[in-house]
């Protein structure tokens, strides 16, 4: 399994930032390897709702349907599907210690299957780049909203 866990700030408050992230289409603005992700089904994002998500990863496309599994005041947790890989993306939300804004906890565990386990020692780099990607990128995003 690989695992890769990065932490942020931003200046929105904690309630917001939850907001925003319980849409998962929203990964196509902040995710630098997510080039579309669309809901699937109707109502609003709690527990059950999916979303199908298209990544470019090591320049190809691979599709994978996300789940979000919990929903809570600080605490997301999305599950994403395809059958090469299992994808849990955890994310905690809390107000920042000085109370201007919030800091974001993103953990991302990925779990291959069949012959693509072999193959996880030489992907730990790129998916460390991606969380690269996303340090950068969504505390710029959420800044804007």
């Amino acid at each position: 399994m690989i695992e890769v866990v990065r932490e942020m700030r931003t200046v929105r408050p904690a309630g917001e930032v939850v907001e925003y992230l319980a849409d998962f289409a929203h990964a196509a603005e902040w995710d630098p390897g997510t080039v579309e992700c669309v809901r699937l089904g109707a109502g609003g994002p709690g527990p059950g709702a999916r979303w199908r998500n298209v990544s470019v990863f090591r320049g190809r496309r691979t599709e994978l349907v996300y789940e979000l599994v919990s929903r809570e005041s600080d605490r997301l947790v999305f599950v994403g599907r395809n059958r090469t890989v299992t994808a849990s993306d955890e994310i905690l939300v809390d107000p920042a210690p000085d109370r201007a804004g919030a800091v974001v906890r993103y953990r991302a565990r990925l779990r291959f299957h069949g012959l693509a386990r072999l193959a996880e020692p030489f992907l730990r780099r790129e998916f460390e780049r991606l969380a690269d990607g996303v340090e950068r990128r969504l505390p710029e995003v959420l800044d804007r909203l």
